[in-house]
């Protein structure tokens, strides 16, 4: 966080409450916290640092995702900013239908903040990769949650419904991913999913001037993605 100074953090699958952490964490210097907390004790759950309070920061206002922490909507000026920790469909897709109400609840508010002029920007674990490019094994992955055809099928709708991959503006090349299982040496032998995105309405794309990948940052089984905005 003090190496790359950036403006707005987003976290996912906290799973912590603000009263099991230190100031330090919750508080560094030069930054605030907003935590979305699970009503599930070591679950999911968002949290956002900024150098600077959001002039307005909600929930979806929906009580199934709300319970979980899913989803943070923060607005920083004309620039609003959608944290969220989309959920695992989960084997044999046990969670798949959670998931996709999650997900059209998700693009029905970015619609909505979009229509009324904002830059939107949704951001956070989205749990699926989109394209046969973004995951080292799609054949093999299929039938396996995070890429069944019906989470690929609502990525589709949702680019296709106003909204921009941000990282594929820059980026069209293989390989190139977010999250690896901590299995099989996955991350050395570079076998690894794209989960993680900075997605903004079409109108706003234009102010994107950087999205990236920082595979070398180590600490977690996914690594930080970073988003530049004029």
């Amino acid at each position: 966080m003090a190496s790359s100074d950036a403006d707005v953090f987003c976290i996912q699958e906290t799973k912590a409450h603000l009263e099991q952490l230190t100031k330090e964490i919750f508080a560094p210097e030069g930054y605030e916290s907003w935590w979305h907390s699970a009503e599930r004790r070591g679950y999911s759950g968002t949290a956002i640092w900024a150098k600077r309070q959001p002039d307005s920061l909600e929930t979806l206002g929906v009580k199934e995702f709300d319970n979980e922490g899913r989803m943070q909507v923060a607005l920083f000026g004309d620039v609003a900013i959608l944290n969220g920790y989309f959920p695992n469909s989960q084997a044999e897709g046990a969670r798949l239908d959670y998931k996709l109400k999650f997900n059209a609840a998700v693009k029905k508010r970015a619609d909505t903040l979009a229509t009324a002029g904002k830059t939107v920007v949704v951001t956070g674990d989205f749990n699926v990769s989109h394209k046969p490019i973004d995951l080292a094994r799609p054949k093999a992955n299929e039938k396996n949650p995070g890429y069944l055809p019906e989470e690929r099928a609502w990525m589709d709708s949702f680019i296709d419904g106003g909204w921009t991959d941000t990282f594929r503006m820059f980026e069209t090349g293989p390989e190139q991913y977010t999250w690896w299982s901590y299995r099989m040496n996955a991350r050395a032998r570079n076998v690894g999913w794209r989960l993680d995105y900075f997605c903004v309405n079409d109108d706003a794309a234009e102010r994107v001037t950087s999205s990236k990948i920082l595979p070398e940052i180590t600490g977690s089984d996914h690594c930080p993605v970073v988003l530049e905005l004029n």
